[in-house]
C-alpha cells in the first residue's frame, strides 16, 4: 500500500499515481489532497492523527513550499513504515507518533534522497517523491539504502517540528495555548490537553463563560461550547455552526482557559 496526501487540489495528484502505477503494482489510498495550502504545521498535524491508523504502507507526504529550493529529500523508515516527502518538518509528527503506536518504539531512521536533474523544479511530487514512494514500496523498508536512481544516503540529522508546549498553571486552574488548526468544520482544535476540562460545566475562553460539553448536542443549536476532540486536546466549537467564527479564532491565536 501506498498512501497519498498533499494540499495539490485535484488535478495534481492524478500525475503522482500515474508515476507510481508504471513503477510499481502498489495499492493506492488517498489521505488527503486538501491539506490547507502551503501550511507544514497543520499538515504535520492531520498527519500524526491519521497515519498510525494504517497498517504498515509507504506514506507519501507532499506539502512542499521550499519545492525547487535547497531543501533536502527524505525517506523515512519507522518500523515497517515508510514516509517519503520533503525535509521541512512534515515527516517528524506522525513518524514520532507511529513510533510511539508500535511495540518497542522503534527508532526513526532517515535516507537523502538526491536526483541530479529532476524534470522541474516545481512538481517534485510527480518527479522526485512519487518514484522513490514506489521503489521504497518495491524494495521494502529493509532495502531503503538499495535505491540506487536516488542515491540514497543515511543521514542522522532530519528537520523536526515540535508543536507548542501550553502553559498550565500549577494550581490547574488555568491554561495557556493557541489553537493549532481549524477543521473543515470551524472546530478550533488547541494544544491544550483535555484534562484541563474534563469534569467540569463550564469554564472561561479568553474570559468569555463558555459551556463544557462530552458532545456537541450538549448545548442548543448554535450555541457555542467546549470540548475535548477524538485527538485528547481541548476544541472550541459550535453546535451546528462554525468555532471559529463564534469564537474569533483562527491558528496560531492565543486561547486562554480558565476553570471557574
Amino acid at each position: 500500500m501506498i498512501t497519498l496526501a498533499s494540499d495539490f487540489g485535484s488535478a495534481y495528484p492524478a500525475a503522482m499515481k500515474g508515476v507510481i502505477l508504471s513503477r510499481s503494482d502498489a495499492r493506492l489510498v488517498d489521505v488527503a489532497h486538501d491539506l490547507p495550502r502551503q501550511d507544514v504545521r497543520a499538515a504535520a498535524f492531520w498527519l500524526r492523527e491519521t497515519l498510525p491508523y494504517f497498517p504498515p504502507a509507504v506514506h507519501l507526504v507532499v506539502v512542499d513550499p521550499g519545492v525547487g529550493t535547497d531543501r533536502r529529500a527524505v525517506v523515512v523508515r519507522v518500523g515497517d513504515h515508510v514516509l517519503v516527502g520533503p525535509d521541512n518538518g512534515v515527516l517528524r509528527p506522525p513518524a514520532r507518533r507511529i513510533a510511539d503506536e508500535l511495540d518497542g518504539e522503534p527508532a526513526v531512521d532517515a535516507y537523502e534522497i538526491r536526483v541530479s536533474d529532476p524534470a522541474s523544479t516545481t512538481f517534485h511530487g510527480r518527479d522526485v517523491f512519487a518514484p522513490a514512494a514506489a521503489d521504497a514500496h518495491e524494495v521494502g523498508p529493509g532495502s531503503l539504502d538499495t535505491i540506487e536512481r536516488f542515491e540514497a544516503i543515511p543521514t542522522e540529522s532530519l528537520t523536526d517540528l515540535r508543536f507548542p508546549t501550553p502553559d498550565i498553571s500549577e494550581d490547574g486552574a488555568g491554561a495557556t495555548g493557541e489553537v493549532l488548526v481549524v477543521d473543515d468544520f470551524g472546530n478550533c482544535i488547541t494544544n491544550l490537553p483535555g484534562g484541563i476540562v474534563r469534569g467540569h460545566d463550564a469554564v472561561e475562553v479568553n474570559g468569555e463563560p463558555t459551556p463544557v460539553g462530552h458532545t456537541f448536542e450538549a448545548v442548543a443549536r448554535g450555541e457555542r461550547l467546549v470540548t475535548v476532540g477524538s485527538h485528547g486536546n481541548v476544541e472550541c466549537d459550535v453546535n451546528h455552526g462554525r468555532g471559529d467564527e463564534a469564537f474569533g479564532l483562527e491558528p496560531g491565536d492565543t486561547v486562554r482557559i480558565r476553570v471557574a
